[in-house]
């Protein structure tokens, strides 16, 4: 029996055809693992449960399908993900304001050269590397550090703290269940020592912090700071692989993609429907309701699957196709309305660039490996991706340039 809960469905990949079948029989499907919820599988049910906060919360339970001790549901509902309007919306507008295309796309040029410096540290004359850990996983950190104007110094201890935070289910990065409570607990530590020193500072640089801090004492600022250090890292290097193996599983989009460069971002929003970095977001019922005929009681778990919506055959033509061409794509990978994704303009940009860039670089690109699924009940991404990276030398163009 499909059990959505256990962190072992996913390890071979996700469940879609068993999604696919309860999309037609039962879309909105009751599961009894852990203490039982209801599974939102169409793409209509996942965009009315997330047009209505009120009714369905992110604060009164979390975010995650596992029932969390008081403090630390108390330290989830400090994040901007699990708040509940009206705070939610008072917290967000700056962020918004600041992440806006316009404001994002001043950083191309930085992005550009992160890439070319990440390109360059792989050149090993085409042998074999992780693309998880040693290319899609090093623009994120930097960029991000870069945002919120973090010292270069303490990127990697951010970006191993991130992981252990979000990989918590794989032993292969979580020493015991504990680990990632651990590891926010340090990160919201650092976070607090750094938004103290910069708000004693003389000066503040214009960054992302300096707007954290405009509105937020140290303590909220360091919620707020593991939330988007966690995710614009974690997500973004899940685009990132993810979006190559799906191109090295389909050469005919890849080669598609190398003959025609200006298809890159709509294959980039392909990447996102076929493999969402998340595969659900929970909420509880506030009062009674009924949910595509499913009676929903007040305090249910309610799971918005994003990795069943996003292949919702009455939305998507072909949906189990990987089509590099698909417009329009209504895909749900940035969640819709009230807690659409604030970074989602910037993991936009990272990503387009970071495609334009890897297939100018690299003429060739090869599976290596059987890739390894991290196994997670809510994140979607690759623990290890090994690939060949060949014919750079020559080709690859200075960091310096822009």
């Amino acid at each position: 029996m499909l059990d959505l809960a256990d962190p072992d469905t996913y390890v071979d990949g996700p469940p879609h055809d068993a999604f696919a079948g309860l999309r037609r029989t039962s879309p909105v499907h009751w599961q009894d693992g852990l203490g039982g919820f209801w599974a939102v599988l169409t793409h209509a049910d996942v965009e009315q449960v997330s047009r209505q906060p009120e009714l369905f919360s992110s604060a009164a339970g979390g975010v995650v399908l596992e029932d969390l001790d008081p403090p630390r549901l108390e330290q989830m509902r400090a994040m901007l993900l699990a708040m509940d309007p009206p705070k939610h919306r008072d917290v967000r507008r700056p962020l918004v304001a600041r992440l806006t295309p316009r404001a994002v796309a001043g950083l191309t040029d930085d992005i550009r050269r992160i890439c070319r410096d990440v390109s360059a540290a792989t050149d090993n004359d085409g042998g074999e590397v992780d693309f998880v850990s040693a290319v899609a996983a090093r623009l994120p950190t930097r960029v991000i550090g870069q945002v919120m104007g973090l010292p270069a110094a303490d990127w990697e201890r951010l970006h191993t703290l991130a992981e252990r935070i979000t990989r918590g289910q794989d032993p292969a990065f979580a020493a015991d269940a504990d680990s990632a409570g651990r590891a926010s607990q340090e990160m919201g530590g650092y976070a607090f020592e750094f938004a103290t020193a910069r708000a004693a500072a003389a000066t503040q640089p214009d960054d992302l912090t300096a707007v954290l801090l405009s509105a937020h004492p140290p303590a909220e600022f360091a919620s707020l700071f593991v939330q988007l250090v966690t995710a614009g890292q974690d997500t973004t290097a899940t685009l990132l692989s993810s979006g190559v193996l799906a191109l090295l599983e389909h050469p005919d989009q890849l080669t598609r993609l190398r003959a025609d460069p200006s298809l890159v971002p709509t294959a980039v929003e392909e990447m996102l429907r076929w493999a969402n970095p998340l595969h659900y977001f929970r909420r509880t019922a506030t009062a009674d309701t009924t949910l595509h005929g499913a009676a929903i009681a007040a305090g249910d778990k309610v799971a918005m699957f994003y990795t069943s919506a996003n292949r919702d055959e009455v939305v998507f033509s072909d949906p189990q196709g990987f089509d590099i061409r698909r417009s329009p794509n209504r895909h749900l990978s940035f969640g819709v309305a009230e807690h659409f994704c604030v970074g989602a303009h910037l993991a936009r940009l990272e990503a387009r660039v970071f495609f334009t860039e890897l297939l100018a670089t690299f003429t060739d690109i090869q599976l290596a490996g059987a890739p390894v699924r991290l196994r997670s009940n809510l994140n979607n991404g690759l623990r290890t991706l090994p690939v060949r990276l060949a014919g750079m030398a020559g080709r690859l163009r200075p960091a310096s340039n822009s």
